[in-house]
């Protein structure tokens, strides 16, 4: 049901996905009455717009939106209102290294990253993060198993960066080695390269690991992620002797997540960004 709540607020893919519901048509047939109004959307586009994987932005987008919102039966400019100022392209959109990852942890990791080349943080798609932590008895954060599927957007991006603002050590995995390391031995905060196997082309695709081992904190786990990753998770594993009794994400006020009698708790987000983790209590 598309409440009016949810049509004054939002968000667009929610407000979308419910009137999509609300009339009871299946992706083809709204297709299939687009095309009598001159309108041609794919099924897959339709998708992403209630998803929230996409969102109209160009100008046959958004007429093709209008028409939507009639097929859908919704008031004249329902959806559209949503959608907000448009998202910055180019430059904008893709602001250089040191500027977002500034940003993302403040002024105290400038000095972590002189010597450090950033330029392929911004010509590297994020496509999939998998982060798997392990809790041991004692409730602490001991290790951080990060996955990572990337695409290049530009010729010639050969490295990642890890930003890690805790205790700890990184060290490489699979399609990767450490070609920098910088630590504040005040805050514990570490930059790291970590350089591919070999720089990639265009279009290229590249599945590249490490782990952050002998972490010792208590009680948390937080990622920041600095650009949008498409599907991010985040798995949690305590140790048996201590399954936590409540557990929550970092941004939440409330103990609303609970492990699996095994002892596991995970998160799924899609196109994440900012600030996301977990929280527990033993």
């Amino acid at each position: 049901m598309v409440t009016p709540e949810l049509l004054a607020a939002g968000p667009f893919h929610e407000a979308l996905r419910a009137a999509i519901s609300a009339s009871g048509l299946a992706l083809d047939r709204i297709r299939y009455r687009l095309r009598l109004r001159d309108v041609s959307i794919s099924v897959p586009t339709l998708s992403n717009w209630q998803s929230g994987r996409r969102r109209p932005e160009r100008a046959e987008s958004l007429r093709a939106l209008a028409e939507l919102e009639a097929v859908l039966e919704l008031p004249p400019e329902a959806l559209r209102s949503l959608l907000g100022p448009p998202r910055p392209r180019g430059r904008a959109a893709h602001p250089k290294g040191p500027e977002a990852m500034l940003k993302a942890w403040g002024s105290p990791v400038e000095h972590l990253l002189a010597g450090v080349d950033t330029s392929s943080d911004g010509r590297l798609t994020r496509l999939s993060q998998h982060d798997r932590i392990e809790v041991d008895a004692t409730g602490r954060l001991v290790e951080v198993a990060s996955r990572h599927v990337l695409r290049a957007s530009h010729d010639g991006a050969d490295r990642w960066i890890v930003v890690w603002d805790a205790p700890g050590e990184i060290v490489a995995g699979q399609h990767c080695a450490v070609r920098t390391l910088n630590t504040d031995p005040e805050t514990g905060m570490t930059v790291a390269e970590l350089v591919f196997d070999a720089p990639l082309a265009r279009g290229e695709t590249i599945i590249m690991e490490y782990r952050i081992v002998d972490v010792g904190r208590p009680d948390r786990f937080v990622r920041r992620l600095h650009r949008t990753t498409r599907d991010y998770v985040l798995e949690a594993r305590f140790d048996q002797a201590a399954v936590p009794a409540r557990c929550a994400r970092v941004e939440s006020s409330s103990w609303d997540l609970a492990a699996s009698p095994t002892g596991s708790v995970h998160l799924i987000e899609f196109n994440a960004s900012g600030t996301i983790g977990l929280r527990w209590e033993i």
